[in-house]
């Protein structure tokens, strides 16, 4: 594990109510991986689900949290990054409360700061939802 749900925050711009990411497992130029526990009192869940824009928002966080980490490890500060669009997004199932999800997340294009990830979230290896996030990371 890379980083932890205690300090997370170090490494995304998001504060409580708002974090949907307790650990990065993994970050390579290639692949990021995380993990996130479903609470009851997430501002996400209805009606004991974890909504579609949890899992987003999820990907979308591992993706900060990933990017943050490589930053760092060259020498650099974790910069702030902006969803400019989510594109082929399927939602199969949602999580519900209590229920832990992996995120899966592959950088797939670069172009400047701009990049192109696929991420993919699952619990206990069925797949939630899939999309592709563009996303603008500034600085």
């Amino acid at each position: 594990m890379l980083i932890t749900r205690e300090a997370i925050t170090q490494y995304i711009p998001h504060r409580a109510p708002f974090v949907m990411i307790d650990n990065l497992i993994n970050a390579t130029r290639e692949r990021f991986e995380s993990d996130f526990a479903i609470l009851s009192d997430n501002v996400l869940v209805e009606n004991g689900f974890l909504q579609e824009t949890g899992l987003i928002e999820n990907i979308a966080q591992t993706c900060a949290a990933a990017f943050g980490y490589l930053d760092r490890e060259a020498a650099g500060a974790p910069k702030i990054g902006f969803i400019g669009s989510i594109g082929r997004l399927e939602v199969f199932e949602l999580p519900p409360v209590n229920a832990t999800i992996q995120t899966v997340v592959f950088p797939t294009h670069q172009l400047g700061n701009i990049y192109l990830l696929k991420g993919e979230s699952f619990l206990e290896g069925r797949i939630l939802l899939g999309c592709e996030l563009k996303i603008v990371v500034a600085g």
